[in-house]
């Protein structure tokens, strides 16, 4: 048990320049700070967020009253945070606010403990034996993410084939310094979208696969080493044909080196997902991110329904670090990858990182390896792997 001395929150920007939380976390021998990031491509069934000044107020006026004086460990002190907010989507305090109360808290025990953050999770979430997750680079920004033409909101590089996070890392350096010069070679643009991959306006999604076939062979990788994955993001998409999209998933799936596509169909379609699982076999994870929410009821119903065999692990979707290790272990439970996630507007924070190793995520979205609130992350990683090795 900790007892907390002191909490804190001010504003702080995300990497979008808009508002967010930081928050500070005193018990009697640690101190934690925390920064919330924030998404653009926002699930219907993610925890609320509420407007960040509010969020800083409460926090610094309630959320402080309470807390303060009292001891607690990570469950206790999730729990008191659910029921100190009484709704059933956070929608009172602010996922937002529970979420960076519920990080600082955890990076003041881990300090407290005198261990690294990752180990800490470890411990919660019964992980002993630690790994790197493969990092999933947004190299092409799409969706919401970009304003560009593109639907499928990511297109991704992914180094299954390498074995240290200092050698993905260089793949990923590497394969996008070789598709900045093939972009330029068509004089398309290179201006960064929200996550660090580029954002060029193409003829369709097609062009970004091929593209992405190209910059993985000219920056000195076969795609045995390298793959692609996807994350559409359907339900930000404004017009959606279901039937034509899964005929392209088919397609795609057979001619390009796919290692996954997240969130092929709308947030509630768990149908759609299980057609398509049908369809591609257990060789293409098909993940849910806006269908699941990191929440552990909807988990389990994608499991009911055949839906997925990988999910989007964001914390700030369901609010508190203990029900992020319970979506994680939910989906464990069923065989499935788990995928730690960044959000589109992040902060230089590492937390995800720690997020990844500590509850034994197999994969990791951090973004492009070229903006710093990314490559944050993977420095954190590389770090860490230094600490295993």
């Amino acid at each position: 048990m900790h007892k907390i001395e002191s909490l804190s929150a001010a504003p702080t920007a995300d990497s979008r320049g808009n508002p967010t939380i930081e928050v500070t976390l005193a018990t009697a021998n640690g101190q934690g700070v925390a920064s919330v990031p924030s998404g653009a491509s926002v699930g219907a069934h993610e925890a609320k967020v509420v407007e960040p000044s509010i969020a800083v107020a409460q926090i610094n006026t309630e959320v402080s009253v309470a807390l303060v004086g009292k001891e607690f460990d990570q469950k206790s002190l999730d729990e008191f945070l659910i029921q100190l907010d009484g709704t059933p989507d956070k929608s009172r305090l602010g996922g937002n606010a529970t979420l960076g109360v519920s990080l600082a808290f955890a990076r003041a025990a881990a300090a407290e403990q005198k261990v690294e953050l990752y180990q800490y999770f470890g411990v919660l979430a019964g992980v002993t034996a630690f790994a790197l997750p493969v990092p999933m680079f947004n190299v092409l920004n799409g969706g919401k993410h970009a304003k560009n033409g593109i639907g499928v909101q990511e297109s991704m590089l992914v180094p299954v084939g390498l074995k240290t996070m200092r050698a993905q890392v260089d793949a990923g350096t590497a394969c996008v310094a070789a598709l900045k010069n093939l972009l330029e070679q068509k004089s398309y643009s290179t201006e960064l979208g929200d996550e660090g991959g580029f954002a060029p306006t193409l003829a369709n999604n097609d062009e970004a696969l091929d593209l992405l076939v190209s910059a993985v062979a000219a920056g000195g990788y076969s795609t045995e080493k390298v793959k692609i994955a996807l994350d559409v993001a359907a339900s930000s998409m404004s017009h959606f044909d279901k039937e034509a999209m899964l005929a392209w998933y088919k397609i795609i799936a057979d001619g390009y080196p796919l290692i996954s596509i997240e969130d092929p169909f709308t947030e509630d379609d768990f149908a759609g997902f299980a057609a398509l699982r049908v369809a591609v076999g257990e060789r293409i994870l098909i993940v849910g991110d806006d269908l699941t929410v990191t929440n552990t009821g909807r988990i389990t119903f994608a499991e009911q329904t055949g839906a997925i065999n990988a999910v989007i692990i964001k914390p700030n979707q369901v609010g508190t670090v203990s029900e992020t290790i319970a979506a994680v272990a939910a989906a464990h439970a069923q065989g499935w990858k788990a995928i730690a996630s960044h959000r589109s507007g992040e902060t230089p924070d590492t937390w995800i990182a720690d997020v990844g190793v500590g509850l034994g995520c197999e994969y990791i979205k951090a973004g492009a390896p070229t903006r710093p609130e990314r490559t944050a992350k993977y420095t954190r990683l590389i770090a860490i792997e230094s600490q295993l090795s």
